[in-house]
């Protein structure tokens, strides 16, 4: 299942002239780094698509026992052409990385090595 969704996404990354870089399907929550080459269409938007696409493929293949859906909101983050490599090698060592620290712990890290503010109240649930 994890494999024909990272494929399944990365397509549609593709058809909409975006490339992805390096992919990794967790249990709760997915990374996806690529390069914004096509900006007619917005981040925003593009994720909108990515959900909505991805979401009726997993539901119409039947991965899960009752219908998957995503969660609202996504977090984006940019990066240097010079961290590209490092950010590659984050993403593919995801499955190592998790057993370490969760998702919670490294998603709040993002926003503050980021610097973004935000209210707990407005952090989207997670699965501990």
């Amino acid at each position: 299942m994890k494999n024909e969704v990272e494929k399944y996404i990365c397509g549609i990354f593709n058809n909409k002239k975006q490339k992805v870089l390096a992919i990794y399907a967790n249990a709760d929550h997915i990374h996806i780094f690529f390069c914004y080459r096509n900006i007619s269409i917005s981040i925003p938007d593009l994720m909108k698509v990515v959900k909505v696409e991805s979401t009726n493929f997993i539901n119409e293949k039947k991965f899960l026992r009752s219908p998957f859906y995503w969660q609202e909101g996504y977090g984006a983050f940019s990066y240097s052409k010079s961290q590209k490599e490092n950010v590659i090698n984050y993403i593919l060592n995801q499955k190592e990385h998790h057993q370490k620290r969760s998702f919670k712990d490294e998603y709040i890290g993002f926003l503050n090595k980021f610097e973004i503010d935000f209210k707990n109240e407005y952090i989207f649930d997670f699965l501990d």
